[in-house]
């Protein structure tokens, strides 16, 4: 019986032209990749951070090498604009007890034949005790996850960008 389904999904799945996203995006980026972040003053331990994410995410989504900057056919540069920080919750009290944390990564891709600039943003959600200050750490976590959404939105962006080659 499992094979027998197992045998049905895997043909729905080739005849109905399935391909995987990560095969559209080395359309547009190649099989091998270099990246560099510039660095915020402002927050120079999240641009180390966000360069890890996008480090994973190449390997892992594009399914690409990353490699020195002369040896690669692609070339990623990463911006990460000052995060914001909006209320997005209050207690009866008239306390900010949630917000919400916006970043946005520019990114420029440089390959062999073409580049192109591409602006990512990601948010996260987070609670905060009534009446307190943000901590480096609530900040530092909200600029992490909210840099990873904003990797999987370019992610999509070339993606997307690859279907139409």
């Amino acid at each position: 019986m499992k094979i027998v389904s197992m045998l049905l999904l895997v043909s729905l799945l080739i005849s109905c032209g399935y391909k995987p996203s990560a095969k559209y995006a080395r359309q547009v980026t190649g099989d091998s990749i270099s990246t560099s972040v510039h660095i915020s003053a402002q927050d120079p331990e999240n641009t180390v951070l966000i360069k890890d994410a996008v480090d994973s995410a190449i390997i892992q989504i594009f399914h690409a090498s990353l490699t020195s900057y002369a040896q690669a056919k692609t070339h990623l540069t990463i911006a990460l604009s000052e995060p914001s920080y909006a209320p997005i919750q209050y207690d009866s009290n008239g306390y900010v007890i949630a917000y919400r944390a916006t970043t946005t990564l520019s990114i420029l891709r440089v390959s062999e034949t073409s580049s192109k600039q591409y602006n990512a943003s990601g948010t996260y959600d987070f609670s905060v005790v009534a009446n307190s200050i943000l901590t480096d750490q609530e900040r530092f976590d909200a600029i992490k996850f909210s840099s990873i959404k904003a990797i999987s939105s370019f992610i999509a962006q070339v993606s997307a960008e690859g279907t139409k080659h």
